[in-house]
This record gives C-alpha cells, sequence and structure tokens, in this order.
C-alpha cells in the first residue's frame, strides 16, 4: 500500500508530501516495513504565509486574525495540500490508496491551563480533509493529536512510531533528531522494544535563526548557516536563555511557537544587541543556541537511557529537517557530542530524505489508523496507553 504523508511544520515556510510504499507486519516483525518512494517539496505563496503566521499564537494580536480569518484558513490549507498532493502525483505518476495530513498547527498547549472555570490541555491543526478528500479521490486520516491528549498525553511528539520502525537496530542506539521550526528527539537504545522509547521538544530549532535572518537580513532563512559561521556567539546570552525553565524540564515536553515565535525573538534579539551590534553575532548566538540546548538534551535525558548497561552500545545521531543542511549547525553537534562519543550524520545517509522524515511518519500514522492500530508511544507523550489516532475523512 502507498501512503501519503502531508507536513506543514512550525517554520511555516511550505508543505512537504512524502509517498510511503507500506507493508504489513509479518510474524517476525510486529510493525509495518516502510520503503520511502518520493518526496516533494510546495513553498507556500506568500500570502498564505502571512496569514499562517498571523494565526499563530504570540501573534494573535493580528487586526487579520479573527473567527472568518481562521475558517477561511482552514479550507485554504485544505486547498493547498490538495494542490500538493495532486502535484506529487503527476510529478511521480503516483496515485495513493491513502492520505495523512497532520495540518497546519496554530495553537498546541501540552500541558493542562486553566479556561472557564476547568483545566486542560488542547491543540489546534487546520488544513480542512474534506477538501482534500473531494479534491484528489483520496481518503484522508488527519486531526492527529487529539486522541493521545484526551488520554494524557501531550500530544506530540508523534514521529516516534516511524523513527522505531525505520530506524531501530538491535546493537546501536539511534537518537533521532529532526530539526525544523522546533527541535525534537526520539531516543531508541540499542535493541530495546517500543515501550523504551523516549521522545521530547528539546527547544528551538530553526525557528529563532530564521526569525532574526528575515528581520536582520531579509532572508528567509541562513543557508548552510553560512551568516552564522561569520558571527561569534555571544556567551551572556546564551548562559541566561539556557538557564530558562523549559531546558531543565525533564521529558514528556513539547513547545512551538507559544514559547519561541515572534515574541521570543524580539526578547532574543535584544539581548543579544546589549553585547554586540553586529547582526552576524545575533545569528551565531541564536545558532549556538540550538546547538547547545540539543546537545545538552542529548547528554541529560538521552545518553543516560542509552548506558544503562556495562558495555554501551554505539550511539548514532541521526539528524533530519531543514535544519540538518546547516552545516555549521552540524559542525557545532559534532564538536559538543565529540567527548560522549555520539556520532553525528543525517538520515539521507540511510536512505531516507532529511526534509522527508515528518511527512513519512503521518503516512505511517495514517496506515495504522486505516488498520484500526494506534499510533503514539505513551512513553514519548506521556498518554496512559496507546490510541489509534485522528479521524478519517471517505471520498
Amino acid at each position: 500500500m502507498i501512503v501519503a504523508g502531508i507536513m506543514s511544520g512550525t517554520s511555516a515556510d511550505g508543505i512537504d508530501v512524502a509517498l510511503v510504499k507500506i507493508a504489513a507486519p509479518s510474524a517476525k516483525r510486529s510493525l509495518p516495513i516502510l520503503t520511502p518512494v518520493a518526496h516533494r517539496a510546495c513553498p507556500f505563496p506568500g500570502a498564505l504565509r502571512a496569514a499562517i503566521l498571523a494565526a499563530m499564537a504570540g501573534q494573535s494580536d493580528s487586526p487579520n486574525t479573527n473567527t472568518a480569518e481562521l475558517a477561511r484558513l482552514h479550507w485554504r490549507l485544505g486547498l493547498a495540500y490538495a494542490e500538493a498532493v495532486r502535484a506529487t502525483i503527476d510529478s511521480t505518476g503516483i496515485k495513493p490508496a491513502l492520505i495523512g495530513c497532520h495540518g497546519q498547527t496554530v495553537y498546541h498547549q501540552g500541558s493542562p491551563a486553566p479556561y472557564a472555570g476547568r483545566r486542560f490541555a488542547c491543540t489546534w491543526q487546520l488544513g480542512e480533509p474534506a477538501v482534500i478528500a473531494a479534491a484528489t479521490g483520496i481518503p484522508v486520516v488527519s486531526n492527529f493529536r487529539p486522541a493521545d491528549m484526551a488520554l494524557g498525553g501531550q500530544g506530540a511528539p508523534l514521529v516516534p512510531l516511524f523513527d522505531y520502525a525505520y530506524f531501530a537496530h538491535p546493537s546501536r542506539t539511534r537518537i533521532l533528531l529532526n530539526i525544523g521550526g522546533i527541535a525534537n528527539l526520539t531516543v531508541i537504545p540499542a535493541g530495546a522494544p517500543l515501550e523504551r522509547v523516549i521522545a521530547f521538544d528539546t527547544g528551538p530549532g530553526n525557528m529563532i535563526i530564521d526569525a532574526l535572518m528575515q528581520q536582520l537580513f531579509g532572508k528567509p532563512y541562513d543557508r548552510n548557516g553560512r551568516v552564522a559561521a561569520q558571527g561569534r556567539a555571544l556567551e551572556p546570552v546564551l548562559r541566561d536563555t539556557l538557564k530558562e525553565k523549559f531546558f531543565r524540564l525533564a521529558p514528556p515536553k513539547s513547545a512551538g511557537r507559544e514559547q519561541f515565535g515572534a515574541t521570543y525573538a524580539a526578547k532574543f534579539l535584544a539581548a543579544c544587541r546589549k553585547h554586540s551590534t553586529k547582526p552576524e553575532d545575533a545569528i551565531a548566538t541564536a545558532t549556538t543556541l540550538t546547538a547547545e540546548s540539543i546537545a545538552d538534551a542529548v547528554q541529560r535525558f538521552a545518553l543516560p537511557e542509552s548506558r544503562r548497561k556495562s558495555k554501551p552500545a554505539p550511539v548514532d545521531l541521526i539528524a533530519s529537517g531543514g535544519g540538518a543542511h546547516n552545516a555549521t549547525l552540524l559542525s557545532m553537534l559534532r564538536s559538543l557530542l565529540k567527548p560522549v562519543n555520539c556520532t553525528v550524520t543525517t538520515a539521507d545517509s540511510l536512505a531516507l530524505p532529511s526534509e522527508m522524515k515528518e511527512a513519512a511518519a503521518f503516512a505511517l500514522l495514517a496506515y495504522q489508523t486505516w488498520h484500526h492500530r494506534p499510533g503514539n508511544v505513551p512513553s514519548a507523550t506521556g498518554a496512559s496507553r496507546p490510541a489509534i489516532l485522528g479521524q478519517i475523512t471517505y471520498v
């Protein structure tokens, strides 16, 4: 069965469509067998990206973000996702049997908070699945996160099932790092069962870097980390930032623009300007913050899990997402993790394009839902039990 996964993340820069061939589990293997088939990236038009950013938490004071705008954005995203799938079908000649659409997160509150007399967690992903199903003639699985949250989970991360199915190794510990707007880790100890997998967000990935690049250089991102390589990291800013509560929290934990969006980026830039007027230094500091927060999370939360045995297994950190193409960031990670004998590579080296992984994960989750199987990993999200995720929209 070939399934299309659709992902648009916290960077809000566009849509990734992954086609994945999924074979049923066997007597020797409890999870499906995954074969990447094709990937297509579709940038958002400027007006649509602006509408998405205006709808996200931290920018809710935009005069254009009202109920009507949110309803229109929900349908407009459905049209965009359908167009991305059709473009992928046209370019590959392959029509998938099923679509898994994550949708565009405009608000994610992973932990309970008071509202109107009750405490609860909540999340909201936009992108009308009926529009996608009607435009493509393919059934759609969507709205994956709420079922996990209804069981006490954070609704994130949901990539660990894919990570385990594709990357688990009998004799090597695998730490899967996705660097999107937010960075997250999945830790798979060598030979461990799925129940021992942990996963969590480490903090900002590209989010602050991108925000500062747009403001200071008028560019959407720091290609290959070239600007960061020309600056110096401002240690007082890093020291103060890494003391913040989120970085010290133990998993499970999740983050988004609610914590590290436009307001946070403005505060971070103001702190940098107290120590340097060079814009390159601000980019270098933001890049180092991403690298150091990831490395700290690896050493504090991931390596202790992988080194329970007297003879620890070798550890591979495998990066994916847009940040996997930032050579300066990866160089920083290699330097920070060298003392703990953790090798750093990318998903491309294991036959999976780095920018394809998250979309491919939602192809697998859609397959699981279609076959009435759980998609969450409770040890990663904090849910009380496994859950079948999402809703199906039929053609």
